[in-house]
């Protein structure tokens, strides 16, 4: 079950595995925001293609509007498990809360493909309920 509330559904692990993969190739070839402000700001100035939030975060409401604001922005977002993880994916020795692709660099075909299957979880999710 996920901490972050706002999240309208729950990635499988395949997904996440496969996010992590096309995060870790977008931060080396491409570009990133990292922390909070910097991925609210990526959002806000359409720049952000798919954003991907970490589910440990403490407190949870640092964090809890950038489903929401995803939502609003049509962003496609990604909750992952570890925020430890997360930063170590984009090339940080610390946690961070949240990152933006901003520029997919040489993962574009699997950014796109990523944005698709998210897409598709959402979307089957909202016909099973």
């Amino acid at each position: 079950m996920l901490k972050v509330i706002t999240a309208d559904y729950e990635p499988s692990e395949q997904l996440v595995k496969m996010a992590e993969d096309v995060l870790k190739l977008a931060s080396q070839t491409g570009k990133t925001k990292k922390g909070v402000n910097e991925v609210t700001k990526a959002i806000e100035r359409g720049l952000a293609k798919v954003v991907f939030i970490a589910d440990n975060v403490e407190p949870v409401e640092i964090i809890l509007h950038l489903p929401l604001l995803c939502k609003d922005r049509k962003v496609p977002y990604i909750v992952v498990p570890d925020k430890k993880v997360l930063g170590s994916l984009v090339g940080l020795e610390v946690p961070t809360s949240a990152v933006a692709i901003v520029d997919s660099g040489q993962a574009q075909a699997q950014v796109e493909e990523l944005r698709n299957k998210i897409e598709q979880a959402r979307v089957t999710l909202k016909v099973a309920r």
